[in-house]
């Protein structure tokens, strides 16, 4: 077989198999395999099970098997449904400012807000843009997330954003992680654009996704809804039009105002993203679809607000997903890891719940099927841990980082990188 290698034992493998779409975990529902392995062959699972069952079936030959020596949880690697990791600048005064009581209002009117990422990313050349987005990419990487979404939304006119989309592409080509580009050209309306919310959006209909189309550069679009963005109303036409035109939806949703959720469901949004202040109707009109809730705790750790009420989502029949939502004004950490532990404290959710978010059902509001669970037919795409017990990922709360990190079965070698 070639190409083909197994690669075992790990102390326990966590394949998070055989689980539910939707609704509350146990952990003991997972499933655990002592002294397991994987056989991969072109990138994709053949095979899971007991190392030296695989090892009798498929051989023993030393070029053909990857020994692990030391105790090692593996687990599929983590995927992270919502970034904004390509931008220039910093917003360190904003936070600076934000801790001393200042108000975004005030922090904008002081030069500081989205409009100052705007104006460095605008005038950032795309050799730097892409150096910053290959640091956080790597970064990424090297922490066990080996699918990121990564969002436009940082230029605010046809041709930046397509400038922003190119250079995500070229990144993704580049380095070993699977970057999923998401046009956020409707972020907000730029404040040097003379003329309303809708007429922004026409231009941005007009002008850029019939380009992002043509060029392949995405096949999401995202919208904000929210006070000092975009309204329901507003969002509806823009997301009608780019749904016709084939892209999947994505909405920025019930962060601060409502509207979001409601919108999501009625269009068949893929997911709705935020929902640190969703109420109880509209948790009910989730379930009841097929949109997936993405919670986003960097951005409650970064504004010092509450976390979305993932107890409740779950238990009334929701899917979760977890994204870090790292971006420089409201959610600089990054840690999806950290983030994830933290949110499971506050909001009294099983490991297996936690784990799920950021493994096969952050893959399901991305659209994916191929990864984010250990299985015949996956990705190769899985990250070991230096423990004897898997519970140790999230007892750590983020301290615990992965010692290998595998993509499409190959480890991670190069120091860029892991």
């Amino acid at each position: 077989m070639i190409n083909t290698k197994i690669i075992g034992p790990f102390t326990q493998l966590l394949t998070m198999d055989n689980l539910p779409l939707k609704g509350s975990l146990n952990d003991s529902q997972l499933e655990i395999i002592p002294q397991g392995g994987m056989v991969v062959s072109d990138g994709k699972i053949l095979e899971t099970g007991n190392f030296e069952h695989l090892l009798t079936r498929f051989g023993d030959q030393q070029n053909f098997v990857e020994r692990i020596e030391i105790d090692m949880v593996a687990m599929p690697g983590m995927i992270d449904p919502h970034t904004h990791i390509c931008w220039a600048g910093s917003r360190a005064k904003d936070y600076a400012l934000r801790l001393a009581g200042k108000s975004y209002p005030e922090i904008a009117k002081s030069g500081g807000g989205i409009a100052e990422t705007v104006a460095k990313t605008r005038a950032a050349s795309v050799a730097e843009l892409e150096a910053l987005l290959t640091e956080r990419a790597s970064n990424h990487l090297r922490s066990g997330i080996t699918t990121i979404e990564v969002k436009s939304g940082y230029c605010l006119n046809p041709e930046g954003e397509a400038k922003l989309l190119e250079v995500i592409r070229k990144v993704n080509e580049m380095l070993p992680v699977d970057l999923i580009p998401t046009c956020l050209a409707a972020h907000i309306r730029p404040p040097d654009f003379n003329g309303s919310s809708y007429d922004y959006l026409e231009i941005m209909l007009n002008e850029l996704l019939p380009e992002v189309r043509r060029l392949r550069l995405a096949n999401r679009v995202d919208i904000y809804i929210d006070n000092g963005a975009f309204t329901p109303d507003e969002a509806k036409v823009y997301l009608k039009h780019a749904k016709n035109m084939g892209f999947d939806l994505v909405i920025h949703g019930e962060q601060f105002s409502a509207g979001g959720v409601s919108l999501a469901c009625e269009l068949g949004a893929r997911s709705v993203d935020h929902l640190e202040i969703i109420k109880d109707n509209e948790i009910n009109l989730l379930a009841a679809s097929n949109v997936i809730p993405v919670v986003l705790p960097g951005a409650s750790l970064g504004l010092g607000c509450g976390f979305a009420p993932s107890r409740k989502l779950l238990d009334a029949g929701c899917s979760l997903a977890i994204g870090s939502d790292w971006n420089p004004g409201s959610a600089p950490m990054g840690n999806l890891l950290m983030q994830t532990a933290i949110l499971g404290i506050f909001e009294k959710m099983t490991m297996a719940e936690s784990l799920a978010g950021i493994t096969f059902r952050a893959a399901l509001a991305l659209g994916l099927t191929d990864r984010g669970v250990l299985k015949k037919g996956s990705l190769a795409d899985f990250i070991g841990f230096p423990a004897a017990d898997w519970r140790e990922i999230l007892y750590n709360q983020g301290s615990l980082k992965p010692s290998m990190v595998w993509k499409r079965g190959e480890k991670m070698k190069n120091s860029n990188y892991i």
